[in-house]
């Protein structure tokens, strides 16, 4: 392989935050063919094919290899691999697309305020409903990992497939993880964070993957746009 590709999102904020970030450093990123297509080039660097792709799939594209580098949020890292500190670098922290990861339930329970208290109402939870509480969430890896972390195995997961904050109002989960930037539409929906319901803040990052076929030539065209990003 010849040509380094990467991956930045293909559309919305992120996008544009990325073209703009790209253009601050002296790398102009512009479509090739179609205003439409998904095929992009950096002015003056041949050697880059630039692949617009939905933020998810670039955590799938670097965790497999099949793109270079490229630059998506670190939840969506996270969710996709449990190892992606062995699969990618982490190479720069790009100061937009910010989001936390958070642990979020009921502002009525007033006794719960952190996991260990979360902990400690599930099985009382248990006798009377016949049942562990049910965490609505995208993040099902992250969730899993951050409460086996905190020693807390007494809740069942459901998958959310629309707006997680809603959930709890609507009867179909307790207690939520999902994504927040103010916080503003957790307070809206009567939910709060719990004190150490913090998982991750995540941002965009500028990332390359250890299991995408690399040669010396490709290595230097790396260095050089993470030179021109760090200038």
């Amino acid at each position: 392989m010849t040509r380094l590709t990467l991956a930045i999102p293909s559309k919305g904020r992120l996008m544009e935050q990325t073209t703009e970030m790209f253009a601050a450093k002296g790398l102009v990123v512009s479509k090739v063919g179609h205003a439409r297509g998904y095929r992009g080039e950096i002015a003056g660097l041949p050697q880059v094919d630039v692949a617009y792709v939905s933020s998810s799939e670039i955590a799938a594209a670097l965790k497999s290899g099949s793109v270079h580098m490229g630059i998506t949020g670190e939840d969506l890292v996270r969710e996709s691999m449990s190892d992606a500190d062995q699969r990618l670098q982490f190479l720069k922290k790009l100061g937009f697309g910010f989001a936390d990861v958070v642990v979020a339930v009921p502002a009525w329970w007033i006794d719960v305020a952190t996991v260990a208290d979360l902990e400690a109402a599930s099985l009382p939870f248990r006798r009377v409903h016949g049942r562990y509480p049910r965490v609505a969430t995208k993040y099902m890896n992250i969730t899993r990992r951050f409460f086996a972390c905190k020693g807390f195995g007494d809740y069942r997961i459901v998958e959310s497939l629309g707006a997680t904050e809603g959930t709890c109002s609507s009867g179909t989960a307790e207690l939520i993880v999902d994504i927040t930037t103010t916080g503003e539409t957790l307070r809206a929906n009567g939910l709060k964070i719990l004190d150490d319901g913090i998982i991750l803040k995540s941002e965009a990052n500028l990332l390359a993957s250890n299991v995408a076929a690399w040669t010396p030539r490709l290595d230097a065209v790396r260095a050089e746009i993470l030179s021109r990003m760090q200038s």
